[in-house]
């Protein structure tokens, strides 16, 4: 397994292809082809077949890929077999949505807190979940085992967030405050950000994508993209 060389892109489509999976178990279906695969979810069969080319050989030369299997191996794969805890700092809307989204049996990802700093939020539940100080972060994660911080704070206070979680020694997190934030130390950091998401949405809307496709910037080889 080249595990070391494995871009970020291509543990996204193991992602995918592992709710593709789950989706076919559902349907009580054995086996599939990468052709199959790519067909019924619009992906690409090459594409399936390279990325799963990096962790070893699971199809079958004509009879394609066992489902279950498969599944079980990108499940490993992705860390996927255990139970990874959660902490929400913010417990305004955003937060609340989350929590009450991963508040069920959704995925192998629990919320086992949530963190603000308004008093009159401090000690009151979301789906169970006890919303504490943020001051505490550090020992309420050290005591319930939270591996990923989840920032849904205001831009302006997403960096201190960010640097206390870390310094708690978090090395996961995501971040869905619309800002920027500096990366420290082995920390990974991804950021969702939805305000950006809209925009290139309304951008797609104003009409000037259009007009900017009529007469599209040349690539790198000189040829128009």
């Amino acid at each position: 397994m080249k595990a070391g060389k494995i871009s970020e892109l291509t543990t996204n489509r193991l992602s995918i292809y592992l709710r593709c999976l789950t989706l076919l178990a559902d349907e009580d279906i054995k086996t599939v082809s990468s052709a199959a695969l790519a067909k019924r979810f619009h992906l690409n069969s090459a594409q399936i077949r390279k990325d799963l080319a990096y962790f070893g050989e699971f199809g079958v030369r004509g009879v394609g890929y066992d489902v279950d299997a498969l599944r079980d191996h990108l499940i490993k794969i992705l860390g996927l077999g255990r139970t990874h805890r959660v902490g929400i700092i913010g417990a305004g809307r955003l937060g609340s949505a989350l929590t009450n989204y991963y508040g069920g049996d959704r995925s192998t990802f629990e919320v086992a807190a949530l963190f603000d700093v308004d008093p009159l939020k401090i000690g009151e539940r979301i789906e169970g979940v006890e919303i504490f100080d943020a001051k505490h972060f550090p020992s309420i994660a050290k005591r319930d085992n939270i591996e990923v911080a989840v920032i849904a704070v205001p831009a302006e206070a997403a960096q201190d967030v960010f640097e206390q979680v870390t310094a708690a020694g978090i090395r996961a997190v995501m971040n869905f405050a619309p800002i920027p934030l500096k990366t420290i130390g082995d920390v990974k950091l991804k950021t969702v950000d939805l305000t950006t998401s809209l925009e290139g949405l309304a951008y797609h809307l104003s009409g000037a994508a259009s007009l900017n496709g009529n007469n599209p910037e040349p690539g790198p080889t000189g040829r128009r993209n």
